[in-house]
């Protein structure tokens, strides 16, 4: 992926009930003007809600044969890195150059953690090694690993992906960005203003000089409302997902037109993001495809050299 991308989830519509509805859906998709579908990823979240963000990955990328898929984010302690490293080999075979591999670390629900076996409080340092060993796996080289998390001996994945797959390192800290620079080709930022975004932007640069800036590939994943009921279409959908009142993520989720949308998201394009996903709650998925659309193409025509 190159330049500037706009993308939508790709939601239980494309993933479920009966194929005839589900390929009109993807066929409207693929004639707008998203540039990627993003998936999200749980085992276990809060009631049970759950999503294996590799299979969506893999399910989507053959029913859309020329779009991008973009995990966001993998909840990659959660695995073991072998098996892991596996379906990414496998996944390149199949959708070659359109898989971009956002990894995050969770924490929202600490009983997810617990009942995967991992301690919420260490995720943070699993997921460096979890990292730190997809790449060496990646690598296709023989490789061996020991850690307080995991160990293996010489494993060995192939054939490794070409082109390679980027990673993209989600969440908000510094210890984000740390990891970011350390094991990571861009940030995945959420809930943050454009200064901050443009802020850790600069800090990654600073934690890893040896990039050139336009090797990294940052983005922002955002909730945003569209449509007749857009502030209450976001509001319930953001509720019902995180169990916390709309009011403390307004002022980072957009709603309302595409224009207003895309308005606000050009301040974040201008900090340096060039992926943006959009998770958007419309009154049905047709209405959100097509908002989307609308802001894709309004952006591309702000920054047509992107």
């Amino acid at each position: 992926m190159q330049g500037l991308s706009i993308g939508i989830t790709g939601s239980d519509r494309f993933l479920m009930g009966d194929m005839e509805t589900r390929t009109k859906l993807a066929k409207k998709l693929a004639d707008s003007e998203i540039d990627h579908l993003f998936v999200a990823d749980h085992i276990s979240f809060y009631t049970g809600l759950g999503m294996d963000a590799l299979i969506n990955a893999a399910t989507l990328a053959a029913m859309l044969p020329k779009m991008t898929i973009v995990t966001g984010v993998y909840l990659l302690a959660l695995r073991h890195p072998v098996p892991v490293a596996r379906q990414l080999s496998s996944l390149s075979l199949s959708a070659p150059g359109r898989l971009i591999f956002g990894v995050g670390i969770g924490g929202e629900d600490r009983h997810e953690m617990e009942i995967c076996g991992v301690d919420p409080s260490k995720r943070g340092k699993h997921t460096n090694h979890s990292l730190a060993a997809i790449r060496e796996l990646m690598s296709g080289k023989q490789v061996s690993y020991e850690c307080e998390f995991f160990s293996y001996d010489k494993a060995r994945i192939s054939p490794r992906p070409d082109p390679k797959i980027p990673i993209l390192i989600g969440g908000r800290s510094e210890a984000a960005l740390t990891r970011t620079a350390k094991h990571g080709d861009g940030w995945l930022g959420v809930w943050v203003s454009p200064e901050r975004f443009a802020k850790a932007v600069t800090r990654i640069v600073e934690l890893n000089s040896t990039y050139r800036e336009d090797q990294w590939m940052h983005g922002i994943q955002v909730w945003a409302g569209v449509g007749d009921k857009a502030r209450e279409n976001l509001a319930q959908g953001m509720e019902a997902i995180y169990k916390i009142p709309f009011k403390k993520f307004e002022r980072y989720s957009p709603y309302g037109s595409a224009d207003k949308i895309a308005e606000f998201l050009c301040e974040y394009v201008k900090s340096g993001a060039r992926i943006i996903n959009i998770e958007a709650r419309g009154s049905s998925i047709e209405e959100s495809i097509e908002a989307v659309s609308s802001i894709s193409e309004l952006l591309h025509e702000e920054f047509p050299g992107l």
